[in-house]
């Protein structure tokens, strides 16, 4: 009986970046595949996913901060006046009281004193730029370049506001909401072991700390605002939130925080405790800071003209629009109102 011989498998490769064409044997899709207008090689056994995965970045400066909007495209700066008043002491010895003599023929005086204040307003723009190819073949695949082109500038643009509002910008020589010099700054005090870090205190230890930099807004505002708002590194928000209190397992060191503060004890509102990843090391010798202050827009605020664009631009097979608009810097109308406090 005659042996049957089959004939021998091979197993292919495939060689997209061989020198020689001819040694090609099959086809993948690599990153030489993609076409700019977001068109890609597809085999007929693949199940490609329709969703657009954008990059992984998180803004949160409409969260915490106001807008001023009053500003418009052709303001160069924005300003602002605080005004200090004065007053004579009266005929009294001794007393600051505006007491007066029954026979006095002079009256003690006031005085007024406007400080202006101002924060340069920055052009800001980005154009987009597609060729009628590159739109026609992105229509057709269902992916329009012109939107994929829209929502980059629109990360850029929420990506620089979110830089401008938490720490400003060195070659403009401006500050943000967490690291302006006139904030006071304190450092936060050793626990019973020996160390400032939230990872070893007690929670009431780390709520001494939370008043105590409260309390020194409040106190610099005359006392007349005690912050609403905490913000925090991710690493404290997510250990205070992470430990619990209660035998019950169902209270942890943020809601023990947020209801026993004295924000909650003299607003009647709990206070708002958020993290904030620029404050990761935003301290001093990099440590780590808390951020006490009033979300107002009288108390702080950032400038903004909001996007505005062009009309569409042809010129030969390229299309064109631009976006623009004015990213100004934060303003501290009061200072006094915010507290930073460092080494937690």
């Amino acid at each position: 009986m005659k042996q049957l011989i089959l004939p021998r498998s091979v197993r292919a490769f495939t060689a997209d970046h061989a020198a020689d064409p001819s040694q090609m044997q099959g086809l993948t899709l690599d990153a030489a595949t993609i076409d700019s207008a977001g068109a890609f090689l597809m085999g007929e056994l693949e199940r490609f996913d329709q969703r657009l995965y954008e990059p992984l970045v998180q803004f949160t400066w409409s969260r915490d901060i106001d807008i001023r909007s009053d500003v418009t495209l052709a303001d160069e700066v924005s300003s602002f006046a605080r005004i200090n008043y004065g007053a004579n002491p009266g005929t009294s010895s001794g007393s600051k009281k505006s007491f007066i003599s029954t026979v006095a023929d002079a009256l003690p005086t006031v005085s007024v004193d406007l400080q202006k204040q101002f924060m340069p307003l920055t052009p800001w723009g980005m154009s987009l730029q597609w060729s009628v190819f590159e739109l026609a073949a992105s229509q057709k695949v269902g992916r329009p370049i012109d939107l994929q082109k829209a929502n980059a500038m629109n990360l850029k643009w929420n990506m620089d506001l979110d830089e401008q509002t938490y720490i400003g910008d060195t070659q403009l020589g401006v500050s943000g909401l967490f690291n302006n010099p006139n904030v006071s700054t304190s450092n936060a005090p050793n626990g019973a072991a020996s160390s400032p870090l939230w990872a070893n205190k007690t929670p009431t230890e780390i709520l001494a700390d939370v008043n105590a930099v409260l309390n020194a807004a409040w106190a610099a505002s005359g006392y007349k605002y005690v912050p609403t708002e905490i913000r925090l590194p991710p690493a404290n928000f997510s250990y205070i939130n992470a430990q619990l209190i209660s035998t019950a397992g169902s209270r942890s060191i943020l809601n023990y925080l947020a209801e026993n503060s004295l924000s909650n004890a003299q607003n009647g509102v709990p206070l708002r405790i958020l993290p904030v990843k620029w404050l990761t090391g935003a301290g001093a010798s990099g440590t780590n800071r808390m951020v006490a202050y009033t979300k107002r827009e009288d108390l702080v605020r950032l400038p903004v003209v909001p996007l505005q664009r062009t009309m569409l631009q042809v010129k030969g097979i390229f299309q064109t629009t631009d976006y623009y608009g004015k990213l100004g810097a934060v303003e501290f109308p009061y200072t006094e109102t915010i507290a930073y406090m460092d080494g937690i």
